[in-house]
């Protein structure tokens, strides 16, 4: 049976009596003394012994228990307990010492390490990548607010399915850093893939970091149709006005009816071609935004008013203000409430505008009952359209307005496959 160490302490604080005791009766007990005297000095003896004896357990034990209870917190983490007047110059006080020192030190570094920690979890929240972190089967373990307002779900409602069924299994194998076209909840477009490792609880982990370059790429493809659009705009310029003023000197030389009805051909169509120049060349000059104040319920009820074709619903939303270009604005939403209309019309449907406030954001709806769009992927490119009159300027240059004040606009066709949606966010 194992002794416990207190009673070893006591054992041994009794047994270091034991032979002076002994001596000391035995010499009281066989000299000349009363029975009283020799009674109340044994007991007086005795006492002294026993209180001795347990006074030098007590000694023993309680600064060990003192040092049981500060490791106990350690190991809890609490680091608010300390040994009192720790006196350096013998071992015991010395080992208070240090195991104060070595709290505080404890104390500091998980302070450090909270901090850090909060400050890692701040960044991780405020930077618009996404990042996901996966454990070895691929099951969610870690989201930012950028990746779950990609996934158009909550955080906690994300963790624990597996990178599949997130659509993010592509980013987790093949080469990286890489750009893929990925179509989110949230968005789709062009992004960035970085991938990584690292372990946590001695298990390995990847992480992924989504980086939206759909902007970067659009802007680059913008600049190169700038130029070019200058570059054949002063070319073709050139050529037009000559021919044009030609073809209107030789029509008023009455040189036959099929004459002149080719060379008023040749003046319509340089006419025609002259305007279609001029919108591009309108789109590759649109200056940058100058800031204003804003209303968002005047502006959005103005721009409807405009529309006579069709009578436009607004619903309206929160009363709200933002710093804009208002012009810009109003040319981007009348972009817009126009195509919506040109689809209604055709189908005998209306059209609704409505705004919202989201996670200090502006989002601007338009949606139509029309029959929708057959074609998405190519609406933003320039020069392409659906209509027969078109340009294929005017969602180039809504979007491009959108970007400049920091926003996005995007289109697509409506859930319940009735007529389009196009979605406007601007930040507040």
């Amino acid at each position: 049976m194992t002794v416990s160490h207190e009673r070893h302490v006591t054992r041994l604080a009794l047994a270091g009596g034991v032979p002076a005791i002994a001596v000391a009766l035995w010499l009281l007990w066989t000299g000349d003394w009363t029975a009283k005297v020799q009674w109340t000095l044994s007991v007086l003896l005795l006492g002294t012994w026993l209180g001795f004896a347990f006074a030098l357990r007590e000694r023993v034990i309680r600064p060990l228990q003192t040092l049981s209870n500060m490791l106990a917190a350690l190991r809890e983490r609490d680091y608010s307990l300390r040994a009192r007047r720790p006196n350096a110059e013998d071992s015991l006080g010395l080992a208070m010492l240090e195991l104060n020192i070595l709290t505080e030190e404890m104390k500091q570094r998980r302070l450090g390490a909270l901090e850090a920690t909060a400050l890692l979890e701040r960044v991780m929240a405020e930077i618009d990548v996404a990042v996901f972190a996966f454990d070895g089967g691929e099951a969610l373990r870690l989201v930012n607010r950028s990746g779950a307002r990609l996934l158009a779900q909550p955080a906690e409602r994300l963790l624990g399915r597996r990178a599949e069924e997130l659509g993010l299994g592509e980013c987790l194998r093949g080469d990286a850093p890489r750009v893929l076209e990925l179509d989110f909840p949230a968005a789709r477009g062009r992004w960035e893939v970085r991938r990584g490792g690292f372990r946590q609880g001695g298990l390995p982990h990847q992480f992924i970091v989504l980086a939206d370059v759909s902007r970067t790429l659009r802007q680059e493809e913008r600049q190169a149709w700038q130029r070019l659009i200058r570059v054949l705009g002063h070319e073709i310029n050139n050529s037009l006005t000559p021919i044009k003023s030609v073809a209107q000197r030789l029509q008023a030389l009455s040189l036959g009816e099929e004459a002149g009805r080719g060379l008023e051909l040749i003046a319509g169509r340089t006419e025609s071609l002259t305007r279609f120049l001029a919108g591009y060349a309108r789109l590759a000059r649109l200056p940058p935004p100058k800031l204003g104040p804003v209303d968002v319920q005047a502006w959005v009820q103005r721009v409807s008013r405009l529309e006579t074709r069709l009578a436009v619903d607004v619903v309206r939303g929160p009363t709200q203000a933002l710093q804009a270009d208002g012009d810009q604005l109003d040319q981007l939403l009348i972009n817009l409430i126009t195509n919506a209309v040109d689809a209604a019309l055709g189908a005998g449907g209306a059209v609704r505008v409505r705004w919202a406030v989201a996670e200090s954001e502006l989002e601007v709806v338009v949606e139509d009952d029309g029959p929708g769009l057959p074609e998405t992927a190519n609406l933003f490119v320039p020069f392409f359209t659906t209509k027969p009159q078109g340009t294929g300027i005017g969602l180039v240059l809504s979007r491009q307005i959108a970007e400049a004040h920091g926003g996005r606009l995007t289109l697509a066709n409506r859930g319940n496959g009735h007529g389009c949606e196009a979605k406007l966010r601007l930040p507040l």
